[in-house]
């Protein structure tokens, strides 16, 4: 009797640890397959989202080397770094929302109590921006042409500018 409990327990203990074995391989292994495919579905991701950002910043300063030498070509002694003159134009723009009755450059006139502002500007090449506002109750897109003068002052002008309905 305590042969044979000793001969059951061992087959038994020697099932389970092959199970156990089984079970283990097949669980690294599943995990290795997985973590393939879920490494390959991020890859894909990730060129996909650049792609679609490549796409999207098509039309910018930044991507379009034509624009960037209209800069570096307009006079030779005086030469324009597309990287500074980014921030430099955005500046200049933001600058008239502080004027009492709203940015000029929306081309709308106030309506209401708020003035218009300027929230976001996306300079698209070496002469047109493109500009979103709103007054905090409607919203709206201009298209604006600019100008960087011999002096370093920039000038603007409306060529569009679009309200939206509430």
């Amino acid at each position: 009797m305590k042969r044979s409990f000793l001969l059951y327990s061992f087959i038994l203990l020697i099932l389970i640890t092959i199970f156990t074995y089984a079970y283990y391989s097949k669980e690294a292994a599943f995990e290795k397959n997985r973590y393939e495919k879920v490494s390959k579905r991020l890859k894909d991701s990730l060129a996909s989202l650049s792609s679609q950002l490549r796409e999207a910043n098509y039309f910018s300063l930044e991507n379009n080397e034509n624009a960037q030498n209209y800069f570096d070509n307009l006079n030779p002694q005086k030469t324009i770094q597309y990287d500074k003159l980014i921030p430099y134009v955005t500046e200049k723009l933001l600058d008239f929302n502080s004027n009492p009755k709203g940015n000029p450059y929306t081309g709308q006139d106030q309506i209401g109590a708020n003035k218009f502002v300027i929230n976001k500007v996306k300079i698209l090449n070496h002469r047109w921006i493109i500009v979103d506002y709103s007054d905090g109750d409607m919203w709206g897109e201009a298209l604006l042409k600019y100008f960087v003068n011999d002096d370093m002052t920039v000038s603007f002008e409306v060529i569009q500018s679009l309200l939206y309905q509430k």
